[in-house]
């Protein structure tokens, strides 16, 4: 199989894009290795005269009405929308998605615009009762500043637009900073944002092959007032302490450790369809995909069987392919992990009822293990593969703890018919998202975001608003 390159009009809106910078890097498809784009390597230099243009710039931007950042917004969702067939085939060449679930990908990405466009019209203050007769008490919500945000490749628009749609409709002007193995869909959607009438200086997309010398100016800029990163604990850590020297407001998407609790009630080909669902998309490279299957000891044969029927059927091969259902890894570093994962699982015991192994290139059978233990390497670290370990659990109280049993807590999930269990199971569980009998509850109008080591802040819904908004008390004393 071979890439197909992107359509002319799309490496024009790519082009006018792209921020000059002396050098430039060659983004190759994780589906066959070859070349499709060369975009700018930035630096400092690029960085430091992005975060200028950038202050300039909210000067302006914030001071536009509500309706007027609503109706770029809306405008910009249009172009997405008419654009949504190139958009998901760029997606593809440059992370693996299939192209089908790429679309799908496109309708979330637009639903967080669409959803922040009606948004900024509804940043509301407070008025509040004084004690003095003399005096008046407002509360009032403004734009933060300028916001540095720090994107992943497993969602190029979806993580995008969940960032900066809101920042936008706030008021904040945005630079983005994509990851090296996804520059050209965060260019295409920057292009189509300047269509839409939206001032090129308040979004600025940054590309750069080593992403340290552009986020050292940013994060040490006084003027950059927010950081919004998505990627691994190990990084938002150490970007935690690096904003501390000029206070930033952090929201933090961090790493996620999910478990999928299937009790003895369950409706089996449901909880299958679910547990497939979430683990397998994107070929399991989601932060929420679940990587701890734990299945109540008397249905656990027959749900292991059933999901390894449901894993051996799934069709792997070429992402643009419509009919494929797998894709390829996102690169090398991905495919060893997910080998050594399974690998070490093998020998500490654990048995591949179906797949366990690497085909050609990046592509890695979709898998169900049996006989998991706890000290094996997957149960302590996401895979970011197509593995699904399944573990048993005797009663409720065993499904809590061992599901809580991580430093992570991003999202989780369970399926059981009984509403009390539900709820009270629902409650204990420490993570910020928690599916019942769904395993793909994300969003737009809903809070996005972990608890523990898995990060701060939410994205989404109202919420996601405020992580872009300041608060001003303001007190009149009358004459």
């Amino acid at each position: 199989m071979s890439t197909i390159p992107i359509s002319l009009d799309a490496m024009k809106r790519v082009s006018r894009a792209q921020p000059k910078a002396a050098k430039t890097f060659t983004v190759t498809s994780p589906i066959d290795g070859a070349p499709f784009a060369d975009v700018a390597d930035c630096g400092a230099a690029e960085a430091r005269a992005a975060a200028d243009r950038a202050a300039a710039a909210f000067a302006k931007w914030k001071d536009t009405t509500a309706y007027e950042r609503s109706a770029i917004l809306k405008r910009w969702l249009a172009l997405m929308q008419a654009n949504q067939p190139e958009m998901a085939r760029i997606m593809t060449l440059e992370m693996g998605k299939p192209v089908t679930e790429g679309l799908g990908e496109m309708r979330y990405a637009e639903s967080f615009v669409e959803w922040y466009a009606e948004e900024a019209k509804r940043v509301y203050g407070d008025t509040v009762p004084s004690q003095f007769a003399h005096k008046r008490i407002l509360v009032l919500k403004q734009p933060a500043g300028v916001v540095y945000a720090i994107t992943p490749w497993n969602f190029p628009y979806a993580t995008v637009t969940r960032k900066i749609a809101p920042a936008l409709a706030a008021g904040c002007a945005v630079i983005l900073k994509p990851a090296e193995q996804t520059p050209v869909s965060a260019l295409y959607l920057a292009a189509l944002w300047e269509e839409a009438g939206g001032p090129p200086e308040v979004l600025q997309v940054l590309t750069a092959l080593d992403p340290v010398p552009v986020s050292d100016v940013l994060i040490d800029d006084p003027r950059v007032r927010v950081l919004t990163f998505t990627g691994s604990t190990e990084v938002g850590k150490h970007l935690y302490a690096r904003c501390a020297g000029t206070m930033k407001r952090l929201a933090l998407e961090l790493g996620g450790h999910a478990p999928f609790l299937v009790f003895g009630d369950a409706d089996l080909d449901a909880a299958v369809r679910e547990v497939a669902a979430c683990k397998f998309r994107n070929a399991g490279q989601t932060c929420v995909c679940v990587n701890r299957i734990y299945v109540q000891e008397s249905i656990a044969e027959e749900f292991t069987k059933r999901l390894s029927q449901v894993a051996s059927q799934l069709r792997v091969g070429d992402p643009m392919n419509a009919e494929t259902q797998i894709g390829p890894l996102v690169n090398a570093q991905g495919m060893e992990k997910v080998q050594a994962h399974v690998a070490d699982a093998i020998a500490k015991g654990a048995r591949a009822v179906t797949g366990g192994r690497a085909l050609h290139g990046l592509y890695f059978e979709p898998t169900v293990l049996s006989g998991i233990k706890p000290e094996m390497q997957l149960m302590q670290e996401e895979t970011f593969g197509p593995v699904a370990p399944i573990i048993t659990f005797s009663d409720d109280a065993e499904a809590i703890q061992l599901a809580n049993n991580t430093p992570y807590g991003l999202a989780s999930y369970m399926w059981t018919r009984d509403l009390g269990r539900a709820m009270r199971v629902g409650e204990a569980l420490e993570f910020g998202i928690v599916g019942v009998n769904d395993g793909v509850p994300s969003t737009a109008q809903a809070p996005f975001g972990g608890r523990k080591h898995s990060g701060i802040g939410r994205e989404g819904g109202r919420l996601g608003m405020d992580e872009f908004l300041d608060v001003k008390h303001l007190s009149i004393g009358l004459p």
